[in-house]
């Protein structure tokens, strides 16, 4: 057949005409209206899914078998190649980029109606003796039939997106359903697959950017490849093909790459924080920081704090007896077994200054409970420091005891200092209230206390007992003070603790001879000692004015 093939350019032509060709018998050639091609190619993945309409051989236009059915009954059709469509009469064929046809699959193999040649040979055979046939010939009438084979021996079973084994006719079928039907796929323009492809890598970006668990980013890579699919699915029942592998690379590539970067970007940042840190945080807490690095405020922030200052007692007179590589080992034991328990739980180690430790717990973290957890970390540094106390005193020649001061109060908390050398620490009244208190402990014979700030704040949670009404040094306000304890501490203690309340409460009142009674009754607890005296001398010379508070004069 000889036809037209306006459209068609010089290269496509050249190219085209390198094709061989394989020939049927000539019994065959000779009486058949038209040749067809037969050959297919498939997709890069192995996957046909499109045909090709037609090639060109000896600068003749060759259709493939579907279309060659049609132009057999229609041998005066016009036929136009175009850019994007092939034209047969008032028909057209929308073609891709690479002129072949996006094929619509009706379903698995065996979609189309498909008889066996002994079938129809025996319907004949029946038709001519005058039987019934096996094959009703209405069935046939008015149809295209195309004749292939199907045995798997002869290797015409294809693999497309229906099945792996698709006959090869069957895919020269789809074409002519496709034809007769008009409704081949159409391709989705180019423009749109890049605009789909920056959409999803951009989306994939932003959800590995802001996911910090490694579950999250199987999810969303599990929810994008979920969302292409979809999207190629609707795009197919709106007649047009999207490539979904490339969405999903994109995806994956974008994902990829935003991991790279989330490694360098906050490996750097990690790394900061630990630099930072570690040597004033415990290992829980700047793991939390690495994990939520948006908690870290660097700079300076207001922020309730609740604040540690401890001292050992007699250090001058202990370290003048001890050798410097003694006395070293000594504070590295003490320092670090009191710095232990301040880590876990949760506080935050400002400086060592000698033997003295500054510490505070809600920063960088957030802690509810910051009070709570000081007071406890207080009681268990005393209590590790009695155990300790023995062995020490053997190794050493020294007993060691520890003065303990806690406020919670607003102070301004950040990292402090010049370019070159920072320190995270805090600023503000309420840390200069907790240093004196520690120094406070003296007056009273105690070794920890807490201010009133920090008691309400505690709650229940630890039984006190109040020491007395103060005025610090620098501090015009009086505050009250208190002696926290363990439970079963106050509970072996019961009825001295009773007892030193009533005799304060007189004390209070200015009896303070009744006072010194009540005190003088319970004077192996040391506070309780220490107020008899004083109000021994309170009753020798009564002050003119009297409201309970205790002035103290050192810092």
């Amino acid at each position: 057949m000889a036809s037209d093939i306006t459209g068609l350019t010089p290269e496509g032509i050249a190219a085209a005409s390198r094709l061989m060709a394989s020939f049927p018998i000539p019994p065959i050639a000779s009486n058949a209206t038209m040749l067809a091609n037969i050959m297919s190619d498939p997709d890069k993945d192995a996957i046909f899914r499109r045909l090709q309409p037609y090639r060109v051989f000896d600068n003749r236009l060759v259709p493939n078998l579907g279309l060659a059915a049609v132009l057999a009954t229609t041998p005066d059709a016009a036929i136009r190649v175009g850019p994007s469509r092939l034209h047969i009469g008032s028909r057209s064929i929308p073609l891709d980029r690479h002129g072949a046809a996006i094929l619509r699959f009706r379903g698995r193999t065996q979609t189309h109606k498909a008889f066996s040649a002994y079938s129809v040979l025996q319907s004949e055979a029946n038709l001519q003796a005058g039987e019934r046939p096996t094959i009703d010939p209405a069935e046939l009438k008015g149809k295209y039939v195309l004749v292939g084979m199907t045995a798997p021996g002869l290797m015409d079973l294809k693999p497309t997106p229906m099945g792996k084994t698709y006959p090869g006719m069957e895919i020269h079928a789809t074409f002519l359903d496709n034809f007769l039907s008009g409704d081949f796929m159409l391709e989705c323009p180019v423009s749109r697959v890049w605009l789909g492809l920056f959409f999803i890598a951009i989306l994939a970006g932003i959800t590995v950017r802001c996911s910090r668990r490694s579950s999250s980013i199987v999810l969303a890579f599990a929810g994008l490849n979920t969302l292409s699919i979809v999207a190629g699915f609707i795009a197919y029942r709106q007649g047009i093909w999207l490539p979904v592998a490339p969405l999903i690379s994109a995806a994956l590539l974008a994902m990829v790459a935003s991991v790279i970067v989330n490694y360098a970007v906050e490996g750097r940042q990690k790394r900061f924080i630990k630099g930072a840190f570690k040597q004033y945080l415990s290992p829980i807490v700047i793991e939390k920081l690495m994990e939520n690095p948006d908690q870290l405020k660097l700079g300076g922030e207001e922020k309730v704090l609740s604040i540690f200052f401890s001292d050992i007692q007699g250090f001058t007179s202990i370290s003048e007896k001890l050798s410097p590589a003694q006395l070293t080992g000594l504070l590295n034991e003490y320092l670090t077994a009191m710095t232990d328990i301040i880590y876990q739980t949760g506080g935050t180690i400002d400086k060592y200054e000698g033997d003295a430790i500054i510490a505070f717990w809600n920063a960088p973290l957030e802690q509810a409970d910051h009070a709570v957890q000081a007071v406890r970390a207080a009681l268990q540094c005393q209590a590790k420091l009695a155990a300790m106390r023995a062995d020490l005193n053997a190794r050493y020649g020294s007993n060691l005891y520890v003065r303990i001061g806690i406020n919670t109060g607003l102070v301004v908390i950040g990292n402090m200092g010049s370019n070159q050398r920072f320190n995270y620490t805090f600023l503000g009244d309420a840390g200069n209230l907790a240093a004196r208190l520690e120094g406070i402990n003296k007056q009273f014979g105690t070794f920890l206390m807490i201010s009133q700030n920090t008691r309400r704040a505690i709650g229940n949670a630890f039984p006190v007992r109040e020491l007395s009404r103060v005025r610090v040094v620098g501090k015009a306000e009086p505050i009250t003070i208190f002696e926290p304890m363990r439970p079963e501490a106050a509970e072996a203690r019961r009825e001295t603790l009773a007892a030193f309340q009533t005799a304060l409460e007189t004390y209070y009142a200015g009896d303070f001879a009744g006072a010194q009674t009540r005190f003088a009754a319970i004077a192996d607890d040391p506070v309780a000692a220490i107020y008899a005296k004083r109000c021994a001398t309170l009753a020798a010379t009564p002050p003119a004015t009297w409201d309970g508070i205790w002035s103290i004069g050192e810092k």
